[in-house]
């Protein structure tokens, strides 16, 4: 929904909840206040546009079941895949549900110090953690949330082991919050089987405090998790409804004044306690709107921190779907997937090289992106003025597979000799050129363009600038052992080249034709999966 529609407006559509939140978190003061138009004064920091790659951990208890991505949800979903692997590895969901799932997990073999390490080798300038998912568990010490990884499951502060770890490896450390959806997210552990032995015995969803009694999660409320004490949503049992319901509309249960300022506090103190410089929400816009204010509150509370902490704004703020004015307002997200053009404004990729919450059976099936793909959304994404951010996802136990160790250490091989491509630059005039450039995939809602458009190949290539130098990145190996760039035609746009060098080999011949650039390669390629032309005189 667009924003600049008016409170009394929205309060007739959304319900008197609306822009009602109240919580005892303190908001700090200073110039952004928690309205669209304060907030436009957004600047991103140069830090972060030098950066361009970050790695993310997404990470929490739907990864212990080793069955992959929204598995609190799947599991709850009569029939499904995850439903018929959660009832034959656990039970039937109405005697061993979501909670009983966090109960299983330990997180025993987590080393957050050789993690980050590794993700830093690979090149990341920044790492990012899971705080929490839709499934509504805090992986830090909450005093807000009950239902959170220091009182259960692995009884460890998550966040802060994350956050300790990118200190001292010298990486800004972010957190992504997606917590403000389990209201619907949820629903489905309302239902009970319509077939079988156990037709119609009601899922674990709606069970509270006093069930407790005799049990592992004595003196826990279920529905402080599951938070499923209200009305369906329309179309709620229509497996494929969450998209619709997503920013609250289409007849999506608008969340409780109690729950919105929940998630408030929740965040505030998230920030407060762990001082994250990044922080990525799963949302629409902001989380809550436009049934509650609570986004805008946290966004403003983000950057007069920042400003407090730094003296200058120096934090990063993620969100989906933007509309041009709240571009302004925060860095665009796209989910796995990119933008056909340069963006006027800095942007980012959050992709994974697998699915997000960890699958067993992509690692047996030899399934993840290879080290090349990674690359190749890397330079393509920073050509066109974004950032990536790769999400390599953990086991239940905290460990990566030996599949996910050799793909990451793939891409740091390709950093350690391109990387000045990377780190630093901006735009040139155009993103680049070759084939697959004219069949790219258009962005669907969030995103989810990746992989739909043509093939990178060795006529695909990708230009970044910095200072005066113009970096060429082809996305394979020339037949024939000659580059042509044509984008360099002699008496196109480009100025005269004087100087053309190969990263990771040396200087180069070169004749600036009408055709193009050509130049002379090697005999052998430099390495794999894309080479880099640095270019002197072009720009």
């Amino acid at each position: 929904m667009a924003t600049g529609l008016s409170s009394l407006y929205l309060s007739k559509a959304f319900g008197s909840s609306l822009l009602q939140t109240n919580s005892n978190a303190a908001i700090a003061s200073g110039p952004f206040k928690p309205s669209w138009d304060s907030l436009t004064q957004y600047q991103v920091p140069d830090w972060f546009r030098d950066a361009k790659f970050g790695m993310w951990a997404h990470w929490g208890p739907q990864c212990q079941p080793e069955r992959g991505d929204w598995y609190a949800r799947g599991m709850y979903q009569e029939g499904s895949d995850q439903y018929k692997y959660h009832v034959q590895k656990y039970g039937h969901p109405s005697k061993f549900g979501f909670k009983d799932v966090i109960n299983e997990w330990k997180a025993e073999n987590w080393n957050p110090d050789e993690l980050v390490g590794l993700y830093k080798k690979a090149g990341a300038k920044y790492f990012m953690a899971l705080a929490n998912h839709h499934d509504n568990f805090d992986l830090y010490d909450s005093k807000y949330q009950s239902w959170n990884s220091t009182k259960l499951g692995p009884k460890k502060d998550l966040i802060g082991g994350w956050a300790k770890a990118a200190k001292e490896h010298g990486l800004p450390f972010g957190v992504t919050v997606h917590a403000s959806h389990p209201w619907t997210w949820y629903e489905v552990a309302q239902r009970a089987d319509k077939t079988g032995p156990l037709a119609g015995v009601p899922y674990d969803g709606k069970l509270t405090k006093a069930d407790g009694a005799g049990k592992w999660w004595n003196g826990y409320d279920p529905q402080e998790l599951y938070a499923q004490n209200h009305p369906l949503s329309k179309d709620s049992f229509d497996n494929n409804s969450m998209g619709s319901h997503w920013d609250w509309g289409n007849g999506a249960s608008v969340p409780s004044k109690a729950y919105c300022d929940k998630f408030l506090n929740r965040t505030i103190e998230l920030i407060d306690k762990y001082g994250p410089e990044l922080i990525y929400f799963d949302d629409t816009a902001l989380p809550l709107w436009p049934v509650s204010d609570a986004g805008l509150k946290i966004a403003a509370h983000m950057y007069n921190t920042s400003i407090k902490k730094h003296g200058k704004l120096q934090a990063a703020l993620f969100a989906k779907v933007l509309n041009e004015q709240q571009r302004k307002c925060m860095i665009w997200d796209i989910e796995r997937g990119q933008s056909n053009q340069i963006e006027p404004l800095p942007w980012q990729t959050d992709t994974c090289i697998g699915g997000w919450h960890y699958d067993r059976r992509i690692f047996d099936n030899k399934g993840y992106k290879s080290a090349k793909t990674v690359v190749h959304t890397l330079v393509d994404i920073v050509s066109k003025n974004g950032n990536l951010l790769l999400n390599v996802p953990l086991r239940g136990d905290g460990s990566i597979d030996s599949e996910e160790r050799a793909v990451v250490e793939g891409i740091g091989a390709w950093m350690q000799v391109n990387s000045e491509a990377i780190y630093g630059t901006r735009p040139w005039t155009v993103f680049g050129e070759g084939p697959a450039t004219d069949s790219a995939a258009p962005i669907n809602a969030q995103g989810f363009n990746e992989g739909k458009g043509k093939p990178f190949g060795a006529e695909d290539i990708r230009f970044t600038v910095k200072g005066k130098t113009l970096y060429a990145a082809m996305l394979g190996w020339p037949t024939g052992n000659e580059a042509i760039v044509k984008k360099l035609a002699k008496g196109n746009e480009a100025g005269n080249v004087s100087s053309v060098s190969l990263l990771g080999n040396g200087k180069l011949s070169f004749e600036q034709t009408e055709a193009g650039l050509k130049v002379k390669l090697p005999e052998q390629a430099p390495g794999k999966d894309a080479f880099v032309l640095k270019i002197e005189g072009a720009v």
